[in-house]
């Protein structure tokens, strides 16, 4: 019997220290690691930005998270490799509580009923005139 497929979302940050063409080959190495082992759901690069807090004495960094299902040790490996790489100065793998690949194919029907419309708001009531009582 197979093990059904846990959700898992991957965050690092890429050294800025070699360049940018440099970050990215990095991220591309990782991405396609991850693509190799795992399904793919997502991934966001969130790009060059800046840190918290300085790392390394450095103040930036590229950023990029990847959403990815898999039912082995691969995320165990994968947090193994990325604390081996040099380039890599932050890094973080969590198993999500959720099906990342329902709440992915969700997430477009919810932005199409976000376009519609609204409805239009009713007209404020009038208020009723004054009345004095004499």
């Amino acid at each position: 019997m197979e093990k059904a497929a846990n959700s898992y979302e991957s965050m690092f940050v890429v050294s800025l220290a070699n360049g940018e063409e440099a970050a990215k080959a990095t991220v591309n190495k990782f991405t396609g690691l991850i693509a190799a082992n795992a399904q793919v759901i997502k991934i966001d690069e969130w790009g060059k930005r800046r840190l918290a807090y300085p790392i390394q004495d450095m103040n930036e960094g590229y950023y990029t998270v990847v959403t990815f299902k898999n039912n082995g040790e691969f995320p165990v490996e994968l947090q193994r490799l990325m604390n081996i790489d040099e380039s890599v100065i932050r890094s973080m793998t969590i198993k999500l509580e959720y099906d990342a690949e329902k709440v992915a194919t969700a997430a477009p029907v919810a932005a199409e009923e976000a376009e519609v419309e609204p409805e239009e708001e009713p007209a404020p009531a009038e208020e009723a005139p004054a009345t004095t009582e004499e």
